[in-house]
């Protein structure tokens, strides 16, 4: 008999108070209306504070958090942004939520869990008034003095198919409640990897002329960027409530980071004459004045929701990598594996070197020894064995293909909702050849987020092996206007170029698999894909020059590597490939 799993956790069950009336008054403006506050408010809190969304029941939600302190901050931002989100809603038609927290033992069946203490949670969330959170003392007891937030003691209750009394406590939601200090070094998670978050305040656009239809392109545009940007767990969003304080004019930066609590503030404007619009954003890093990220878009109005999409979308992917990037490049020295494996391993990917990709390997299984459920540890020991095979360091490209997979595969499990997770995994089925699946995940990764880097960089590479060549050359195009100095830029040049050598573009394939094997001169793919380009161009002598080259990367080079480096799923490409390269003196052994 299977042994029962069981953890200890903190669990949330919310639900929306007088859900039937507003249902049987307008059913469809209830669900809009619930779905915007999912989408806007409740997901992108439960993301930021590591929650996970266990199930859902029309108007209820179970969540499962790893610690109290996240479980409860998420709550109070919810209930704060909510009140935000009611504020133009006719009272009979507000959404408040009524919400209970505990923390107790839980059965684990498949994904759903059990046990008595999701049972007082869902009694708790009876309790709570509209608008309110209710804790179980034991969490009262955990959070009280590490977060910013007063309680009502509601003494021992007796509730329903509980046999003892619970004793709850509401929480105090005021404005207060919103600036949320940093948790002490005893809340923090292992290792000290929480403390290294990087922290971003979003401020409102600043509206430098137009009608009321540009300030609400404004309001949007900050609106939605914090929206977009809290789903991403490893950075800190100030919530709305705290941002929105300091309106349009732009105050000083370092101030606003200071009274925040925040070292980035995103900032921007929006000029508009006649039916042009100029739209400028910035990322300051608020402890030296500089720049992170800046871009500005000058356009046509035609549609403003489709401007403002636009827009957002190309923010939020500019930010989270640039944002990434600095939070594993720190200054500059690779960090202490023994303090912060984590970032150690982001760091050690960044290099694009066989031993780096192998040092984030080892960090990454050092993080997994302090945290099982790492999903980051995860991915990263995914992207070290997909940048072994892809740059041809690997010794054993089998093991390395199904060890990626399997990385990629719990990061999935542990989190379902994650797109870089689901475009790991489409990236590492693509390596053992399952096209089909790959497929499959990758379309699963960009319904998850379109917007991040991260995740569209494996999305484009699967793509260009397994999917449609036009619509991954949009997709490169993408990743490189969004982060011009990728780590990764090498690898995702020199397969576009492949691409365009698919459809018959040579000059453009030839040009592209210069840049890529320039950019990395010990990857075994730079010149490989020089050899195929110019057998393309039927410049012979330059391919074979090329392939000596690849040869001495690799004095072993052979069909089954160079099926290993370049991963294509259709037969007839890996044939073109073998073919172009036995041209350029490949042997057929």
């Amino acid at each position: 008999m299977a042994r029962e799993q069981r953890r200890l956790a903190a669990i949330v069950s919310s639900d929306l108070a007088g859900y039937s009336r507003l249902m049987a008054e307008d059913e469809s403006g209830t669900l809009a209306a619930l779905k915007a506050a999912r989408r806007e408010v409740v997901d992108p809190s439960i993301a930021q504070h590591g929650g996970r969304i266990v199930k859902t029941t029309g108007d209820g939600l179970l969540l499962e958090f790893a610690s109290a302190v996240d479980a409860v901050r998420s709550t109070i931002e919810t209930q704060l942004a909510m009140a935000a989100f009611n504020a133009d809603r006719p009272k009979e038609r507000r959404l408040d939520f009524r919400i209970g927290v505990n923390v107790g033992d839980i059965i684990i069946d498949d994904d759903d869990i059990f046990g008595d203490g999701v049972n007082v949670a869902a009694r708790l969330q009876e309790i709570a008034k509209p608008g309110g959170v209710c804790l179980s003392d034991f969490v009262h007891q955990e959070v009280r003095g590490r977060i910013n937030a007063k309680f009502d003691d509601l003494g021992e209750l007796r509730v329903k198919n509980i046999a003892r009394p619970v004793r709850a406590w509401a929480v105090r939601i005021d404005a207060q409640s919103a600036s949320i200090p940093p948790r002490p070094a005893s809340d923090q998670a292992p290792m000290g990897e929480r403390a290294s978050r990087p922290s971003l305040a979003i401020l409102s656009f600043d509206h430098m002329g137009g009608d009321a239809d540009t300030e609400a392109l404004c309001k949007g545009l900050s609106e939605d960027l914090i929206t977009a940007l809290s789903r991403f767990r490893w950075m800190r969003v100030t919530s709305r409530v705290s941002s929105v304080a300091y309106g349009s004019a732009l105050p000083d930066v370092r101030q606003v980071a200071s009274e925040l609590g925040v070292r980035y503030v995103l900032e921007g404007s929006v000029r508009r004459v006649a039916k042009r619009v100029r739209i400028n954003a910035q990322l300051i890093d608020a402890s030296s004045g500089s720049h992170v990220w800046a871009r500005r878009y000058d356009r046509e109005i035609a549609d403003p929701f489709d401007l403002q999409d636009e827009v957002i979308r190309d923010v939020v992917g500019g930010v989270e990598y640039a944002l990434w990037h600095v939070l594993v490049r720190g200054e500059g020295k690779p960090p202490d594996p023994n303090v912060s494996p984590l970032r150690a391993a982001g760091w050690h990917i960044t290099q694009v070197t066989a031993e780096d990709a192998r040092a984030a390997i080892m960090c990454s299984q050092r993080a997994l020894v302090a945290n099982s459920r790492s999903v980051a540890a995860y991915q990263y020991t995914a992207l070290a064995y997909s940048v072994l095979m892809r740059c041809g360091w690997s010794v054993d490209f089998v093991a390395d293909a199904a060890a990626g997979l399997e990385a990629t595969r719990q990061a999935t499990r542990l989190s379902p909702g994650d797109a870089l997770s689901h475009g790991l995994l489409a990236y590492a089925l693509c390596d053992i050849g399952d096209a089909k699946n790959s497929i499959e995940a990758a379309r699963r990764a960009l319904e998850l987020d379109s917007n991040s880097v991260q995740a569209l960089g494996p999305v484009a590479l699967t793509t260009s092996f397994v999917g449609d060549p036009h619509e991954a050359l949009k997709l490169m195009e993408r990743v490189l206007d969004l982060a011009p100095a990728h780590y990764g830029r090498s690898n995702f040049v020199s397969i576009t170029a492949l691409v365009h050598w698919k459809l018959r573009n040579v000059a453009r394939a030839v040009a592209l698999a210069d840049e890529g094997a320039d950019l990395q001169r010990d990857s075994l793919l730079g010149p490989l894909v020089q050899a195929v380009t110019l057998v393309g161009a039927g410049r012979l002598d330059d391919a074979r020059a090329a392939l000596t080259r690849a040869r001495a990367l690799r004095p072993d080079l052979s069909p089954a590597i160079v099926r290993g480096v370049v991963p294509f799923a259709d037969p007839a490409d890996r044939a073109a490939v073998l073919d172009a390269l036995r041209q350029a003196g490949l042997d057929s052994a």
